[in-house]
């Protein structure tokens, strides 16, 4: 009786490796740059006509003013802050909103309530309701570490003028383009 050596079947080589490899460190590296790095989003209202229209395509930038928590509402690193008319995201009520920022941090606003109600700075004069004048008129300044957000089109806009300024932790972002 004679036993035969038998050598272990050596395995083919995935011919499909290098392929896949490469759809996985792209798909790896796009998770990255779209959690950290920048976002497209689309634009639903008319806060913010005419400069953004609705249903117009945003190009958003993740790193302006620091490093995002990934699916967070807040910077981890800060290292900028937003400048006046710098088109800025952030959450409210658990949505992205868009707005410009009108004045930061020691920018004085000014207010009247003569026929119709205003707030003045900057240079610039935006139109007020009642109740928003009734919530901005003790601030006679933005305060620190804040911006005050406004849409272009006052009449649509639900912005800092109804529900006060805003943290710059919680700027996610800056719109480049749309």
């Amino acid at each position: 009786m004679t036993v035969e050596e038998t050598e272990p079947k050596k395995r083919e080589p995935l011919k499909n490796q290098g392929f896949f490899l490469i759809v996985c460190i792209g798909l790896f590296i796009g998770l990255i740059l779209k959690l950290f790095v920048f976002e497209i989003l689309t634009v639903s209202g008319r806060s913010m006509q005419p400069a953004i229209n609705d249903g117009d395509r945003i190009f958003i930038s993740k790193l302006s003013y620091g490093l995002v928590k990934p699916y967070g509402d807040k910077l981890l690193v800060q290292w900028k802050t937003p400048q006046r008319g710098d088109i800025i995201i952030y959450l409210y009520n658990d949505k992205i909103v868009v707005k410009r920022c009108v004045a930061v941090a020691g920018d004085l606003l000014e207010y009247s309530a003569d026929n119709v109600y205003n707030l003045k700075t900057g240079g610039k004069q935006i139109k007020l309701t009642e109740h928003q004048y009734e919530n901005l008129k003790n601030s006679g300044s933005v305060p620190e570490g804040f911006v005050l957000a406004i849409g272009d089109n006052y009449d649509e806009s639900v912005d800092s003028r109804t529900y006060g300024f805003v943290s710059v932790r919680n700027i996610l972002g800056k719109v480049l383009c749309k």
